[in-house]
């Protein structure tokens, strides 16, 4: 799989892209990553990226320019189609299955906003290519999609046939079957009076996985029961 990443900030990714799952999916080529910073396609002595709204108010606006040439300058370095997510508060809520979803393409490309927003027209410019895609990953506001982008790298590379050293994991984790993860438990057996429940150690492996299924839908119930009356 191939990301772009369009941001004014490349440098906050290096350390990520080489720690843990996400290093090793790039050592072995299960993932590719690359980090456009869009300010190297503006113009002028300042080489500006954003400019105050039409119409007054607080803050500066991404322009169009910059982004948008980055953008197609990107597009142009392979054949085939990416999909585009511009990550912006505005969008569709990050959830597994919109992370399934997008660790089936083979390109993506992320663009992080910045300051206050983005010019209109580079949400309409970036939604002419089909399956385009706003993303939000919650109800809260960011200084920019970097942290936005990391969570979902993270999010999809781990669903990548080979990422994961179990490949079981990514299908018994919180949300995959629209469930919460069910209780997990390492030695020691006992600790500070808490013990291990004991059909964990029984070696009925059926019990085990009617015990799980019975504490996951139960978590679920109690801590997200919103997840039990949704698709996701």
């Amino acid at each position: 799989m191939r990301i772009d990443v369009l941001t004014l900030f490349p440098e906050v990714f290096e350390r990520f892209l080489s720690t843990s799952i996400i290093g090793r999916a790039v050592a072995r080529g299960i993932v590719t990553v690359r980090l456009t910073n869009f300010r190297d396609f503006a113009t002028g002595v300042h080489r500006s990226v954003d400019d105050r709204p039409f119409g007054g108010g607080p803050g500066m606006v991404l322009m169009c320019p910059p982004l948008i040439d980055a953008l197609e300058s990107v597009e142009a370095t392979a054949e085939g189609g990416p999909t585009r997510v511009l990550l912006t508060p505005q969008g569709e809520r990050l959830t597994q299955a919109v992370v399934r979803d997008l660790s089936s393409v083979p390109w993506l490309i992320l663009i992080c906003g910045h300051y206050e927003g983005f010019d209109e027209r580079i949400r309409a410019i970036v939604a002419q290519r089909p399956g385009a895609r706003e993303i939000s990953i919650g109800d809260f506001v960011l200084s920019g999609g970097e942290p936005a982008a990391m969570v979902l790298i993270d999010a999809v590379v781990r669903l990548l046939p080979g990422a994961l050293g179990d490949e079981q994991s990514a299908e018994s984790e919180s949300f995959s079957e629209g469930l919460l993860e069910y209780p997990q438990y390492t030695r020691p057996r006992a600790f500070r009076g808490l013990e291990v429940p004991e059909v964990l150690i029984s070696g009925d492996h059926a019990r085990i996985a009617a015990w799980r299924r019975e504490q996951a839908v139960r978590r679920t119930q109690d801590r997200r029961p919103d997840l039990l009356e949704s698709d996701n």
